[in-house]
């Protein structure tokens, strides 16, 4: 787990879109959204549900959050 996963992780969390994520850490969205799986992948739990609407965190997500914060 990566300084950098956690802050897109964080960013994610707050603005609920990756798009939006990616705008507030001057990266593009490809590399969160790549960030995000790679962390997921690591952790092997799923932190977001992804909707169309935007990422909503899950169970595991909001513990991390916390910890993240």
């Amino acid at each position: 787990m990566e300084l950098y996963q956690l802050r897109s992780f964080v960013a994610v969390a707050e603005a609920g879109h990756l798009t939006r994520a990616a705008d507030r850490l001057h990266i593009s969205q490809p590399a969160v959204s790549a960030q995000i799986k790679a962390l997921e992948e690591e952790l092997e739990v799923e932190l977001f549900q992804r909707r169309s609407s935007g990422m909503a965190l899950t169970a595991a997500g909001k513990r991390l959050l916390g910890e993240a914060q």
